[in-house]
Order: structure tokens, then sequence, then C-alpha cells
């Protein structure tokens, strides 16, 4: 403990802009080096994707050329480079502290964006990784509305994602790409990734109207009738897409064309997170909130608790929406089969692993099972032991997830250190 609290104050002072310096330092080391030089001398056959977790299980003589592999490019380059920046990046943080946050916050995020565009473009299979991890983000924090802020539990999230990703699909295929099913395209090639927002907006609103057949009759009754009506719901429109042959039904539909690169994902999933924050700390997320905790006193408050609701659920649909409209020009196909219970169960394990009621809970919770998913993927069968033992013990220790009931400070994030916070 006393090592811990030592570690702990030496690096207490370094700003966000230091630790972001130290992360692109590493990545420039692998960027440059970490192929021909380092993992070479290290007897490993090739940079390790995902910090070495998929070469360890497929040949644990590999362990000690991993770990020196790691300490070498992340841990030994990230901390150094903090530690020593302190001198020019606590002023500058603190220059940074005098202009408006929303433009500090923006420097920061573009600084961010370049190291994690840099990071995954080292191969195919880390863009496909970030690409997925950032829809999950969204798709947690959508579901976080419903589930932790207004205090439902809702199965439809997988049925909302299908609705965005189809009415999106349609209509890029549609407009924009000359399509066996649709025929030739009916406006310019060129125009359809400027176009591409409005189709992804489309689908989000396909889904927030669709969430008016599970919230009109939910929201009459009390108690678990929104999981049982949700939960029909999902199943409704698997069973519909998969009869709707005019949109390949079982077979799925394929072709969509690449509209969402990774800056596109990127800049989507930092305005789902900007916008629900704005959402959840609003008056209407205060109802909501009140709602959750006393629906009877809420209403003797005269808080309108029925509205409150659908429109959070409605909101709640909407990102749903646009992340399948994502997740369909991602993978450029989809099936009804994408959009099941299995999904269903991914994107609640996301949730409660981050935990309730906070958008970094999501965040922490949408990153955390995808990397590990995807580091157990060697594992093949024994990969679904070990992710739902590790969700036992986060629900038995802590019950509402990691990270829970905690909000965003970007200010409390992006400002400078200095020694005196130390003892703070």
């Amino acid at each position: 403990m006393e090592i811990a609290r030592k570690f702990k104050n030496m690096f207490s002072t370094v700003p966000m802009l230091g630790w972001l310096l130290g992360v692109f330092t590493a990545v420039l080391i692998e960027y440059y080096w970490g192929y021909d030089y380092i993992s070479y001398y290290l007897g490993l056959p090739k940079i390790p994707v995902l910090f070495g977790a998929l070469i360890v299980l497929k040949d644990p003589m590999m362990i000690p050329g991993v770990i020196g592999y790691d300490l070498i490019v992340y841990v030994i380059p990230i901390l150094l480079i903090a530690k020593a920046s302190i001198f020019f990046t606590n002023p500058m943080a603190a220059i940074l502290e005098t202009t408006p946050l929303w433009m500090s916050a923006i420097i920061h995020l573009i600084f961010f964006y370049g190291v994690l565009h840099l990071w995954a473009g080292i191969n195919d299979y880390r863009v496909l990784v970030v690409k997925l991890t950032l829809i999950s983000i969204i798709l947690t924090i959508s579901i976080n509305v419903i589930n932790g802020y207004q205090g439902e539990f809702s199965c439809s999230h997988p049925g909302f994602m299908a609705i965005g990703a189809y009415i999106s699909s349609i209509i890029t295929l549609y407009f924009f790409v000359n399509d066996k099913t649709f025929g030739a395209a009916v406006l310019s090639q060129g125009l359809g990734p400027w176009l591409f927002p409005f189709a992804l907006i489309v689908g989000g609103i396909g889904a927030s109207l669709a969430s008016l057949l599970v919230a009109i009759p939910s929201f009459r009754t009390r108690g678990d009738y929104l999981a049982i009506i949700s939960l029909a719901f999902m199943f409704i429109i698997k069973s519909a897409i998969e009869n709707l042959n005019v949109i390949g039904g079982a077979r799925g539909m394929g072709g969509q064309p690449d509209y969402a690169p990774l800056p596109i994902i990127f800049i989507w999933t930092m305005l789902c997170i900007w916008v629900v924050h704005n959402f959840v700390t609003s008056i209407m997320g205060k109802a909501l909130n009140a709602v959750r905790d006393d629906e009877a006193a809420s209403e003797s408050m005269t808080v309108k608790t029925r509205k409150t609701k659908m429109t959070a659920f409605m909101f709640g649909a909407f990102w749903a929406g646009i992340a399948g409209g994502l997740f369909a020009h991602v993978l450029a196909y989809i099936n009804p089969g994408m959009f099941s219970i299995n999904r269903l169960a991914e994107i609640l394990a996301m949730v409660y692993f981050g935990g309730l009621n906070s958008i970094i809970g999501s965040i922490v919770g949408a990153v955390s099972i995808n990397v590990l998913g995807e580091a157990l993927r060697p594992l093949e069968l024994f990969k679904w032991i070990i992710i739902p033992l590790i969700l036992i013990l986060v629900m038995i220790f802590r019950p509402y997830g990691l990270i829970s009931f905690k909000e965003i400070n970007a200010k409390k994030l992006l400002r400078a250190k200095h020694k005196r916070e130390q003892g703070a």
C-alpha cells in the first residue's frame, strides 16, 4: 500500500496532456521500431495486436517476450515521458484553462484521436476492433439512459439497432450504390459520404418511432412488463426481417458502401457522449432520476412521469439506431441473426459491468468487454466461461458495476496539476 501511495503521488502532478504525450511517444516507438527491431529481437513472430494476449494464449512460451515488449514499448515510455514532460505540459494545460472549456476539450480530443488513429493504423485488425468498440460505447451509453438513469429494464436494444442498420443500409444502397436488389444508384456516388449522416439520422428516427410500440403499452403498467414487452419486440423485429425477402430475409443484406471510416465513427461517438451527458444533467435528466427513485413522489411534485419516461426511451432508441447504421456500414453486411439474444446479452454485460448511471462506466464497460472478448478469442469455448465468471464476480463485489453514479467532469480532468494539489 505504501508503494502504491508513493507511486500515485509521484504521478499526481501529470496533466492529461502529459499522459497523451506519453502514449503518443509509445505509439511512435511501436510504429517505427515495433516490428523490425523490438518484436524481432524478443523472438515474437509479429507485433502484439492486443498487448500480446492473442500470442500468449496461443503459445505460453512467448510470455516473457510479450511482457518485455509491453514494458519496452508502452509502460516505460509512457511513465517516463509523462513525468518528464510536466515542466511544459502543465503550463500548456494552464493556458488551455483560460480558454473556453469546449475549446480545450476539442484540442485534447484531436490529440487523443491522432494517437488512436496512429495506434490502430498499424494493422487492419486493430482498426476493426477500435471501430466496433466505439460503436459499442454508443450502444452502452444509450441503453444506460433507459436501464440506468430511468431505472427500467429494457431488452429491445438489438431491435432498435436492427431498425437503424436496415433503414440506413436501404438508403445508402438505393441512392448511392449500383445494387442488384435496388438497381442503379439514384444519386451520384460521390454524394454518398456527405449524405451518410442523414441516412444514420433517419435510421435513428425510425428506431425512435418504433420504440413507441414498446413504450406506449409498457408505461401504462408497472413492474417487469417493460422487460417482457421489449423482449417480445426484439423477437418480432428479428422475425419480421427474416421474412422480408425484399431486404434479403434470413440471407441478410450486403454491399453497404464504406462510409464509416474511423474518423466518422469517432466523431459520432464523441457526439453521443456529449449529447447524452447534456441530457442526463439537464432538467429532463434530473426528472428522470426522480422518477427512477420514487415515481409517486415525482408525480406529486408535478413531474410528468409518463412523458419523461417515454422521452428518455425514445432518446435511447435513437442512439441505438445510429449505432446500428454505423455497424452495418463497418461490416458491409447484416443479417437478422446479428440482432438476436446474443447481442442483447453482450449489450447488457457491457452496461452492468461498467456501471449504471454513469457515462464513464458505460465507456469502461464497452471497452473492457470488447477488448477482453477479442483477447480471449484463442480460448474459443473457454472464453464464454471466463467472461461470465468475471461478470459474476463484479456483480457480487460491485453490484452497480465498476464505475457507477459518476459523471464526466471535463474541467477537472483537463486542468493543470501542480505540486500543491498532491495533498488535496
